[in-house]
C-alpha cells in the first residue's frame, strides 16, 4: 500500500516538534545555565543528564502503552495529543524561570527540564513506531522518511540559526525564544495528529505481552541492538559537537554570531541532498550509505580541527561536510529502525514496535543529553570559567584547547566508532528477502501437510483510514 503525499507531509510536520526538542536544548541549555545563570560547568552538565534517566524508565512504558493501545485514532495518534498536553509548556518553563543563579537556578531548570522530557515521551516514541506501520516496503520506507527528513532540516535550520538571536545573551532574550518555540512545538504536535488521520496501518494486532518479555524481545534482537549501538555512537558525537556550538563560536571563532551560520552550514545539506541519500541507499544498501554518511561526518569533524589556523570560512566548509554526512545519518538510522520494527513484527506477529522506540528514544535522548555532559567535563578539564553577563572573565589558554578538541577530536573518534559498528549491523534487503522466502516456505509446508493450521501470523493487518486496523 502506498502511502499517500497528503499523509507523508502530515506525519513530517511532526519533525518541528522532534528536531526542535533535540536541537535547542543541546545547543543552548548548557550555555544558558554557564553563562546567562551562572550555573558551574559540571553541574550544569549533571543538570542537563539526570532527567534521561527517567526517559529510561517512562520511555518504554509509554512505548508498551501504544503498542496496547486500541481506538479509533489507531494506537499511536492518541498519544501524540498526550504529548502535546505536557511538553510545550514545560519547554517554556526551561526558559522563563525566576530570576535566580548558581544551584537554585539549576535545579529549577532541571525541574522543568524533566517535566519536557515526559511530554516528549509521550509524543515522540508513538511517533516513531508510526512509519514501520505505514508501508510494508523495504524502499518506500526510506522514501516516506526522506520527507520528515526535510522537515527536521528546516526545524534543526530554525532552531540553529532562529533561536540563539532570539537568545541572545540576556535572560529575556531565553525567555522570549522559550515562549516563542513552545509555539512552534504545539502548532507541530496537533499538525502531525491531525496530517496522519488517513494514514494506513499494516502493523499487528495490540500486543498482550508484559513489558518485560517485550523488553527481552527487543534485547534479543541482533539488528535492533547494533543499530541501537551505531546510532548512539553517533548521536554522541552529533551532542557533543552542538553542545560545543557556541563555545566554539566564541572562543575559536571570536564571534558569537557565527552560533547561526555554522548552523546553517550544517543544515544546508539536508535541505538538498535527500533525494542523493534516498538514491544512495537503494544502490549501496542502507548499510553502505550509513558507511559512507559516518565517514564524511568523522572527516568534517577531524579537519574543523584546523580552524584557529585557517580561519572562519574553512571552519565553516569543514562544517558543510559534517552536514552532508549528518543528513544520510538522519535519514537512514530512522528508515533501518522501521525496518528493525517490521522484520521483528514478521517474525514474531506481534505489535510491539512502540517498546523497540521506547527503548530507541530513551537511550537516544540520554545520548544526546550525555553529549552535554561529556562537553561540560572536557571544559571543567580545561579549566573553563563559569560566569554571567555582568561579570565576564578571561578564560586560560587550556580553556580554549578544551573547547575546540571537544569539537573535532572528541566528536571524530566516536564517529569512528559508529562506522565500525555499522559494518556488523547484516538487517539488508537480501536478508530480509531471504528470510521472507524462507518463511513462506515453511508456512507454505505447514498448510500442505495440515489444511487446517492457520499461517504463521493469522492476525490480518488493517488498511482503514485514521490508523484503524480494517
Amino acid at each position: 500500500m502506498t502511502v499517500s503525499r497528503g499523509v507523508r507531509l502530515g506525519y513530517a510536520v511532526g519533525s518541528f516538534c522532534t528536531a526542535n526538542f533535540s536541537t535547542i536544548p543541546g545547543l543552548l541549555l548548557l550555555y544558558y545555565m554557564t553563562n546567562v545563570l551562572a550555573v558551574p560547568a559540571v553541574l550544569a552538565g549533571v543538570v542537563l543528564f539526570l532527567p534521561k534517566a527517567w526517559d529510561l524508565l517512562v520511555n518504554p512504558l509509554v512505548g508498551q502503552w501504544s503498542d496496547r493501545t486500541s481506538s479509533r485514532w489507531g494506537p499511536r495518534r492518541p498519544w501524540l495529543l498526550a504529548g502535546a498536553a505536557v511538553l510545550p509548556a514545560s519547554f517554556a518553563a526551561m526558559f522563563s524561570g525566576p530570576p535566580l543563579t548558581g544551584v537554585p537556578a539549576a535545579v529549577f531548570v532541571g525541574v522543568a527540564f524533566l517535566f519536557a522530557s515526559t511530554g516528549y515521551a509521550l509524543y515522540e516514541v508513538p511517533y516513531k513506531a508510526m512509519p514501520a506501520e505505514m508501508s510494508a516496503d523495504y524502499h518506500e520506507r526510506t522514501s516516506l522518511l526522506q520527507w520528515r527528513m526535510i522537515f527536521v532540516a528546516a526545524s534543526v535550520a530554525l532552531s540553529g540559526v532562529v533561536a540563539p538571536m532570539l537568545a541572545g545573551h540576556s535572560a529575556d532574550g531565553y525567555r522570549l525564544m522559550g515562549v516563542t518555540f513552545a509555539a512552534i512545538l504545539l502548532a507541530a504536535m496537533i499538525g502531525s495528529f491531525v496530517g496522519t488521520a488517513r494514514a494506513p496501518f499494516i502493523g499487528r494486532q495490540r500486543s498482550e505481552r508484559t513489558l518485560r518479555s517485550q523488553l527481552a524481545a527487543a534485547r534479543a534482537s541482533r539488528p535492533f541492538l547494533w543499530l541501537l549501538g551505531l546510532s548512539s555512537a553517533q548521536n554522541l558525537a552529533a551532542g557533543v559537537m552542538l553542545a560545543g556550538a557556541p563555545y566554539f563560536a566564541a572562543y575559536v571563532l571570536h564571534d558569537t554570531a557565527a552560533t547561526s551560520t555554522l548552523f546553517a552550514a550544517l543544515v544546508g545539506p539536508m535541505l538538498v541532498t535527500m533525494p542523493l541519500w534516498v538514491r544512495l541507499a537503494r544502490r549501496l544498501d542502507k548499510r553502505g550509505a550509513m558507511v559512507l554518511a559516518g565517514s564524511l561526518f568523522m572527516i568534517g569533524a577531524a579537519l574543523l580541527g584546523a580552524s584557529p589556523v585557517l580561519g572562519s570560512l574553512y571552519a565553516h566548509l569543514a562544517v558543510v561536510s559534517v552536514g552532508f554526512g549528518y543528513a544520510g545519518l538522519q535519514l537512514l538510522q530512522f528508515s533501518m529502525l522501521a525496518d528493525v520494527i517490521a522484520y521483528d513484527s514478521e517474525v514474531s506477529c506481534e505489535r510491539r514496535g512502540g517498546v523497540f522506540t521506547g527503548l530507541w528514544t530513551a537511550i537516544e535522548n540520554a545520548v544526546s543529553a550525555l553529549g552535554a555532559t561529556v562537553y561540560g567535563a572536557v571544559l571543567a578539564v580545561g579549566g573553563f570559567i563559569s560566569s554571567d553577563p555582568e561579570t565576564p572573565v578571561t578564560q586560560p589558554g587550556s580553556a580554549h584547547t578544551a573547547v575546540l578538541i571537544g569539537v573535532t577530536l572528541v566528536p571524530a573518534l566516536m564517529s569512528l566508532a559508529a562506522v565500525l559498528m555499522t559494518l556488523r549491523y547484516d538487517l539488508t534487503a537480501e536478508r530480509i528477502a531471504t528470510d521472507r522466502i524462507a518463511t513462506d516456505r515453511i508456512a507454505a509446508d505447514r498448510r500442505t501437510t495440515d489444511r487446517l493450521a492457520a499461517p504463521a501470523c493469522d492476525d490480518t493487518a488493517g488498511d482503514a483510514a485514521g490508523g484503524t486496523p480494517a
